[in-house]
């Protein structure tokens, strides 16, 4: 029966893979959130893909806490008005000039938001002066001391103003714990806690499932959100039974898309204790098979199914232009590991371990939160001027005059890598496991002596944790020579 089953799976994969007429720009992103009990030392770890096609560039900024005058307000980018808190946050931000949903954050108090498309079934929706999506991930982190906080501010944004995109889910971590928030067209969403002994895997669809809105510890959500499925046919308690929010709001073709199946499944056999298999129907949560290192993840975010039947065998072709779509993949435009330890102080214990373009051929370097400027190299222009004009430069300009931005740079050798990629990946990979086993070594040890620094002389340790920042990222950008 089971291997009935498998036949006739494959068959409507098959299918699917070859009459799907989902976008490619919807298979934005890849996800994976680690509770703290999870990992090997008591981190929070949050780890992405930001995948976008077309001509991009990403610009990395320190924004410092501001001040703000009592009559100031968020101007969205469809003309909505939002009173503005007396001070905002402190924050990293990777920027990608023109993108409405491509941005990331890690804030001073460890709250990390990054985002995946996530298509919903909802069409239409009543939005208010045309609605949010751009900004609500910058209110979150320049408002929210924690993960929760970020969803109910979340939350209320999509309530008053909808949101105007078909669907998204946010995952927003912090230094204690971490959240998935799904936002739906219109006014409806729901945000799911991961436990502190779970993992969650997030590809291009709604990975929530069952939820009980009466757990507020662990649930939060829209008031609204199953009245209006039934209103719409999509749920009937009396047919259907329990509540399935993926079912009910997620669109189908992005649901049974092997582009999601696939980097669902990849993420699932790396972490995952015990064994899954492509036609399982995936749970939203997983138990991992041992404690979660930085290691681990990077070998997640750079993953192409080596040594399974998914691996591309096609070798006239790269591997990132390959049928079955990858986690790392040609429209990867950096990768980032968030190390959110509550166990050290906010300046030291919130890391970013970075890596431009494809992960697969790159280095992941750290950067401390407590980073009080980037190399000039690394953006263009100031946060003033790049939050100014973020809509009104076009990526392709930029790039035009930008030959000795780092990301530029590197860019152009991933590129040139792609054209002899199985010739020169074995190297390449022998490269950065030399590397990175003395930086996750030299790291380790770094932070010892950077805890007793930081409680007795905090503004050297800051100063001291900037220059090592700064000196990571040129690692980065000189790695391919």
């Amino acid at each position: 029966m089971r291997h009935l089953k498998k036949i006739i799976f494959s068959i409507v994969f098959l299918v699917i893979q070859l009459l799907s007429a989902q976008s490619n720009h919807e298979f934005n992103c890849y996800s994976v959130l680690v509770g703290k009990d999870c990992t090997v030392d008591g981190s929070v770890m949050f780890a992405h893909n930001e995948d976008d096609y077309g001509d991009q560039i990403v610009n990395m900024y320190k924004v410092p806490r501001i001040n703000h005058k009592a009559d100031e307000v968020v101007i969205l980018k469809n003309g909505g008005r939002i009173p503005q808190v007396p001070t905002t946050c402190s924050y990293i931000w990777l920027n990608m000039p023109g993108m409405n949903f491509s941005d990331s954050y890690l804030n001073e108090y460890g709250v990390t938001i990054a985002s995946n498309s996530c298509p919903s079934k909802e069409k239409t929706a009543s939005l208010k002066n045309g609605g949010i999506g751009y900004w609500l991930r910058r209110i979150m982190a320049e408002r929210a001391k924690t993960s929760r906080e970020a969803v109910q501010i979340a939350g209320k944004l999509i309530e008053e103003f909808g949101y105007n995109h078909s669907g998204r889910t946010y995952c927003i971590a912090d230094p204690n714990e971490a959240w998935v928030l799904s936002v739906v067209m219109g006014k409806n969403w729901i945000a799911q806690r991961v436990p502190d002994d779970k993992i969650m895997v997030l590809p291009n669809y709604y990975t929530i499932q069952n939820i009980d809105l009466k757990d507020t510890i662990n649930f939060l959500s829209s008031p609204n959100l199953i009245k209006i499925a039934i209103k719409k046919g999509w749920y009937s308690p009396n047919e259907d039974g329990e509540f399935d929010f993926r079912q009910v709001y997620g669109r189908k073709t992005s649901l049974e898309h092997p582009n999601n199946i696939q980097r669902k499944w990849g993420g699932f056999k790396l972490l995952a204790k015990g064994k899954f298999e492509l036609d399982d129907n995936f749970p939203f949560l997983i138990t991992p098979s041992k404690k979660i290192s930085v290691s681990d993840l990077t070998r997640v975010l750079r993953y192409h199914y080596e040594g399974t039947s998914l691996e591309n065998k096609d070798f006239s072709k790269t591997i990132h232009e390959q049928k079955n779509g990858t986690i790392c993949t040609q429209s990867t435009q950096y990768g980032f590991i968030a190390q959110l330890n509550s166990k050290m102080p906010k300046d030291i214990g919130n890391v970013l371990w970075y890596s431009s373009t494809h992960p697969c051929a790159n280095p992941f370097v750290p950067i401390f939160y407590s980073i009080n400027k980037f190399p000039d190299d690394f953006h263009y222009g100031d946060y003033k001027s790049a939050i100014e004009n973020h809509f009104s430069i076009e990526p392709s300009e930029i790039r035009q005059n930008m030959a000795t931005h780092a990301f530029f740079s590197i860019t152009e050798k991933n590129f040139k890598i792609d054209e002899n990629y199985y010739g020169e990946i074995d190297r390449i990979k022998k490269e950065i496991g030399i590397l990175e086993k003395k930086m996750f070594n030299k790291h380790a040890g770094f932070l010892d002596k950077m805890k007793k620094l930081s409680k007795e002389k905090p503004a050297k340790a800051i100063k001291i944790a900037s220059k090592y920042s700064r000196k990571n990222l040129d690692l980065l950008k000189t790695f391919h020579k």
